[in-house]
């Protein structure tokens, strides 16, 4: 499916939770886990996508505005990973 290394996603997993001062869900947060809405184990809002759209534009400088595009990219680590990938920054 994708063409990012597990350690990028790895990586990609403890931003996110910094990001969001939060610890991962019991077994471990799940590549395709849904990282919003109602079945998030994070349950994460709107005020924590801004903080990981933050970490992510200072850690690979990628800008992620409030649109579609960026909803559909935080839906998951994979698409999130995917994302980057896509910009160059995997």
């Amino acid at each position: 499916m994708s063409t990012v290394s597990a350690e990028f996603i790895a990586s990609l997993k403890a931003l996110v939770l910094d990001s969001v001062e939060k610890e991962a869900p019991p077994g471990g947060l799940g590549d395709d886990e849904p990282l919003f809405g109602p079945e998030a184990r994070l349950d994460l809002d709107s005020l924590d996508a801004l903080q990981v759209s933050m970490a992510i534009q200072q850690r690979f400088g990628v800008r992620m505005p409030d649109s579609k595009e960026t909803r559909r990219a935080m839906t998951s680590i994979a698409h999130l990973a995917e994302h980057l990938a896509q910009a160059g920054k995997a």
